[in-house]
């Protein structure tokens, strides 16, 4: 009876060790498959690659790590099928021998009640959980600290295009200062004609809160901090398409809604737009009204309008809005039906974003329409 009673304990504290192991394997499992869930929903992932731009093969439908075509990407790709694989191996390896023991040594009907030898002790078992281990460690330290430097280079590199990025609650400002305009939520970068790599190097900053810049095709998750330095990244896509992505970091009511697309495009293509974004709006006769009408609103307080007296920082550049595919930093395609409901009422779009409905009756809405849907 005496020894039942010693013997309980000890396999009580086995029973909970093995079901902690279990309960710890499966929460790697989970935390290894995150990557594997999308980052935007099927509907806005579905409005933004059915939109005008083009999608090419190596554009994935959502953001994805596991089809990089970016150097940066296939760096990250790279460490993490790493630590998956070392992971995934030792978890087998513990989990064999788990189950293994569980079947093999438990108690059967007629065993000896009695609690067996105890052996306490063994230096060549003790040195190789020790040094196994601290190599493992040692190893994905190397490798981990290889690809940060790698990807974290703080000058750009030679021939880059050289980008800053604004974070704003909630959209996105991208700033060409190399050829004088700005624009918003969808970042055009260049590939060469013939497919040649052609780097792209982006400067982070935030106008407001914490934002952080992932498009996980392209490069790996950085944050977008206010008031200190700038934090750096750099791009240099493979093959032209429209790559999805979002801001990563929780930074308010319509976060989910802070959507990145970034169209990478054949040189010759990625300068005429250029050529296009650094002209002012153009002036149609036929549309004065809605200009008008625009102008006399709260809009112009918060947007910009090249050419007009608009001149607000607070939301997006509309110079050329209707050269995007898509509006509310992807909420939503962009064409004549959801624009009009955006200048209806945004938050029917993007619940929690900071523009209001501004009242208008119907007329003067299609009237503001027929004249955004001019600027292209």
């Amino acid at each position: 009876m005496t020894e039942d009673l010693k013997t309980k304990p000890d396999r009580a504290a086995s029973g909970l060790c093995t079901t902690r192991l279990a309960h710890a394997f499966l929460l790697c499992v989970a935390f290894l498959m995150l990557p594997l869930t999308p980052a935007v929903n099927a509907d806005e992932a579905s409005a933004i690659a059915s939109s005008n731009a083009p999608v090419c093969d190596g554009a994935a439908p959502w953001p994805t790590m596991f089809a990089p075509r970016s150097a940066p990407a296939e760096t990250i790709l790279n460490i993490t099928w790493l630590v998956i694989g070392i992971v995934g191996v030792l978890g087998i390896i513990v989990m064999t021998l788990i189950i293994f023991s569980i079947i093999r040594y438990r108690h059967k009907e007629g065993d000896e009640t009695t609690e067996p030898p105890q052996i306490y002790g063994s230096n060549p078992i003790e040195l190789a959980w020790t040094l196994l281990p601290t190599l493992i460690v040692f190893v994905l330290f190397m490798v981990s600290a290889r690809g940060i430097f790698e990807i974290q280079k703080e000058t750009p590199p030679e021939g880059a295009l050289e980008v800053t990025v604004v974070g704003h609650r909630w959209w996105w400002e991208f700033d060409y200062p190399e050829y004088g305009f700005v624009t918003a939520n969808e970042l055009h970068i260049p590939i060469g004609d013939d497919g040649t790599p052609i780097p792209t190097f982006l400067s982070l900053e935030s106008a407001d809160v914490i934002h952080s810049f992932w498009v996980p095709q392209l490069a790996g998750k950085t944050d977008v901090v206010p008031n200190r330095d700038k934090n750096h990244l750099w791009l240099q896509p493979n093959m032209a398409g429209k790559y999805l992505g979002q801001c990563a970091e929780y930074c308010g009511g319509a976060h989910a809604n802070m959507l990145i697309t970034v169209i990478v495009e054949p040189e010759s293509e990625f300068k005429k737009w250029v050529a296009g974004q650094q002209k002012a709006a153009v002036e149609d006769p036929a549309v004065a009204k809605g200009r008008d009408i625009f102008e006399r609103t709260a809009c112009i307080n918060c947007h910009t309008i090249r050419g007009t007296v608009a001149n607000g920082t607070f939301a997006p550049d509309l110079t050329h809005f209707m050269s995007r595919s898509v509006l509310g930093a992807g909420a939503a395609p962009n064409n004549p039906t959801t624009l009009r409901q955006w200048v209806f009422d945004p938050q029917t779009i993007k619940p929690g974003c900071d523009m209001p409905a501004m009242k208008l009756t119907n007329e003067e809405i299609d009237l503001v329409c027929q004249y955004l849907e001019t600027l292209k």
